[in-house]
This record gives C-alpha cells, structure tokens and sequence, in this order.
C-alpha cells in the first residue's frame, strides 16, 4: 500500500493557496481510506491537482482492503473520511450492521456502474434480446432475458449465483432493482437472517470489486454487479459481457459520497469546509470543458497507487463511451459524472432512495414514515455545508453562482418514469407511496420473518 504525502513542493500550489480564503484549520494533517475504483477520482484530482494543498491540508490517500474495513477506520479514527458507499453513512447512522454516526458534505459522482454477466450466461441470454438493423444487441437490456436462463439452472438443480460488493452498497440495490424489474426475485433479509437470500431466485453474495472479474473466470459467480474499471476488465479478458449500465436503469443515479464522523464535523468545522472546497474543486475540473480533462484523469487513476488498471481500461469509461462486446463501443457520455446536473450537492432525496431501498429488501425491518425517511436524510447528508464551502469558492473566484443550487430544499424534482429501467417514477418526498408502486419487495407493514414474508 502506497502513502501519498502532500509537500510543500510546487509554488504554483503555494500561490493558489495565497489566493484562496484560509480557514482556521482545526486539523490540518488528514488521512483519506478509499477503493480502486475510478469513482475516487475527486479524491485523486484534489491531491495531484493541489487542491487539498491550496487549503493548506497535508493528506495520505490510503487503499483499503473491502468496504468494511474502509469504514470501521474511519469509526475508530484511523481515516479521517473516505469515498464511501452512498449506503454506509445511511445504515451505520439507523444502526443496520455497524452502528455509528457517519455524514456526508459532498456526493462523489452519478452512474458509474454496470452489470456483467459470464460469457456462458451471455450465449444463453442472447436468444432473448432484440437486434438492431447491424445486428447489434438492441439497449437497454431487460433482467426478463435473463429469466429463462435462471429457470434453466433452477431446473438442472444448480442455484444461479451473481455477485455485488456490500449488503448497503448501490451495487446491491440497481442489481436488486434490475433484477426484480425483470420479475426476478433477488431475496429479502430479516434481522435473523442477513444473507439477503430469502426467497431469492438470484442468490447475492459480496465479492470485492477488484476480485470481480477473477471470480467470475473461476465461475463461482454468473455474473455481477460493480464499477469501474472491473466490468471493461471482463470484455478485455474476453471472460465477460456488460449487459446494462446503471445510467441505463436509472438514469443519473446517485453513487458514491464523501464520508466522516459527526463527531469529525462537530470538531474540525473549518477542515471540514477545507475538504468540501477541494473535492468540489476536484469535481469541477473532471467534468470541465465537456470532460477535456478526462485523459489526464485516466493517466492518475491508472497508477498504482489509485486503482491500477490499464489506463485503456479506464479510458473505456471515463472517456466517454462504454463497451458492451469487443467492438461494441456505444456513446455513453455521462456514463462517469462529477459535477454537471449538480452531482456534488448532497441531496435528501438521493439518501431517501436508498433508505427506500433498505425497506424494500428488508434491511429496515418494520415500516417508516415518510418523516422518519426525511429525518434520517437530514442527520446523514449535510447540504449546508457543501453551500457554505461552495459560497466561499465563488467569493474567490475558484467557481460560478450558476452552478450550485442555492434555493433547493434539498429534493430533487421527482425522477420521471422514463428514466427508469421499470418505468416507475420515483418522488423522494412520499417514499412509502413509491413503495407501494414496485411490484416486488416490501409494503406497509410487511414484514419478514422466518416462514416469509407476513402483512
């Protein structure tokens, strides 16, 4: 594992930080945890670019090993924050798994993701999926062509396994979403039982992202569901095939975000805001001028110490197109988003979906109200501090009003149906309404128990 030590090196950093408003820093030496993935980026860009510097804040990036371990060191102190799972800070704070209280000043990125399936899976789906004129497979690609070939392994006694990279994580929930779109079941938890496989015609396990695609060659997993670079990985081994991108089921989607304590906020409010200014910096500079950027982005990410792909593996993606097949490179532009449509601002809605999604599966035993979905929005995501930071980059000069939505109650408008793989519009101010409108998974009182599902 390779430390990353900010020094007082390049005077060009030294006299952006001249420029910058200084805070009174609380806390100026900090370590920062994440996972290879390329939606670390901001973290990445903040520290290569000298943003991080410009706030005079001396920051170690640290790979972790898993997602649990990401956030046990920063519950116990070892991380000061890290990119997280949008999910982590949500089920630590109602005390799902690891019990703390985790907030985020700043959303990471949109998209990002996409489900792969094995090349035996492919072959067997492929009946199934509608061509285009050139013989191309027609997009998006429904879970209902993967439904014959689950039954096909029901039928031959052989469970169907697919593998996804935390019980909290975006991965497990468009899977689930995806899945159960396609009127396949992907299992409920109950507080007994956490495997998430009760009733389940799809069996999910974790499978740490980098370990994808080689659990997948050795067949242990059909198929999986993760980001970047790990399904572009899969084609260029030739072991397997992309079938949908989460831009594709939910165009836009929330992914990851920044994460700290509360106590690391209520402590260090100045290093806090110091942090927010930089990755909002970060973020700016990977969408810039229609993603230019971007080349350069590939070339960090691809070093060791970040995620350690090769770099034309990363290019698939964060360039601006997808690749589906060897050769079927389709034009995804916002498949990897950072700052445009507002990526950055840590919306309650964005947090309610996902707790909607704890409900449905079971995670969230007993029902909510829709107060208790806003609430606990509000104690996790921090707008008002990404605002405060942002409002300070403006009076610099570092960032445009126009760009940062001063006014929002912190509700996006309702995502509308034809964004969504299901055609199920999403309004993140009635949860228990929208619910009720998914065929599949938990409703009202619900509830699940040993013999099922009661209620």
């Amino acid at each position: 594992m390779k430390h990353l030590m900010i020094g007082l090196m390049a005077s060009t950093a030294l006299a952006g930080a001249a420029a910058a408003q200084m805070l009174e820093l609380e806390k100026d030496e900090l370590t920062f945890g994440f996972i290879k993935l390329t939606d670390m980026a901001p973290l990445a860009v903040a520290y290569e670019q000298g943003y991080f510097l410009d706030e005079g804040l001396f920051v170690t990036l640290e790979a972790q090993a898993n997602w649990k371990v990401l956030l046990d060191g920063v519950i116990d102190g070892q991380l000061d924050g890290a990119h997280m799972l949008a999910g982590q800070p949500l089920a630590a704070t109602i005390g799902f798994g690891t019990e703390a209280h985790i907030v985020t000043p700043f959303s990471m990125d949109l998209n990002g993701n996409g489900i792969t399936v094995s090349n035996e899976v492919w072959d067997m789906m492929r009946p199934h999926i509608a061509s285009m004129d050139d013989g191309r497979p027609q997009h998006p690609i429904s879970a209902e062509a993967l439904a014959p070939v689950v039954e096909q392994f029901r039928s031959e006694g052989k469970p169907f396994n697919m593998g996804m990279v935390f019980p909290v994580s975006t991965h497990n929930y468009e899977l689930r979403y995806w899945l159960a779109a396609g009127g396949l079941h992907p299992g409920y938890y109950s507080p007994e039982n956490v495997t998430g496989q009760i009733g389940a015609d799809v069996f999910l396990s974790v499978t740490p992202p980098p370990q994808m695609p080689a659990t997948l060659e050795a067949g242990t997993i059909h198929g999986y569901c993760v980001g970047e670079p790990w399904n572009q990985q899969a084609v260029f081994k030739g072991i397997g095939v992309p079938v949908i991108t989460d831009y594709q089921i939910w165009k836009n989607n929330p992914e990851k975000v920044f994460g700290i304590t509360a106590a690391f906020a209520e402590e260090n409010p100045n290093t806090t805001l110091a942090v927010t200014k930089a990755l909002i910096r970060a973020a700016m500079w990977l969408d810039a001028n229609d993603n230019a950027n971007r080349p350069e982005a590939v070339e960090i990410l691809a070093r060791p110490e970040y995620v350690g792909a090769d770099a034309e593996v990363i290019a698939n993606s964060m360039t601006g197109f997808f690749e589906f097949e060897k050769g079927d490179r389709r034009d995804i532009p916002d498949f990897n988003v950072f700052f445009r449509y507002n990526a950055t601002y840590p919306f309650y809605s964005d947090a309610v979906w996902y707790l909607t999604q704890m409900r449905r599966w079971g995670q969230i035993a007993e029902p909510r109200s829709d107060d208790w979905y806003d609430e606990v929005a509000r104690s996790v995501y921090k707008p008002e501090i990404y605002l405060e930071a942002a409002r300070i980059l403006v009076d610099e000069g570092l960032a445009n009003e126009v760009d940062f939505p001063w006014d929002s109650d912190g509700y996006k408008a309702p995502t509308p149906a034809a964004d969504v793989i299901d055609g199920i519009a999403y309004d993140g101010r009635a949860p228990n309404a929208y619910l009720e409108s998914l065929p599949i998974g938990l409703k009202g009182d619900q509830i699940v128990t040993g013999a099922g599902v009661e209620g």
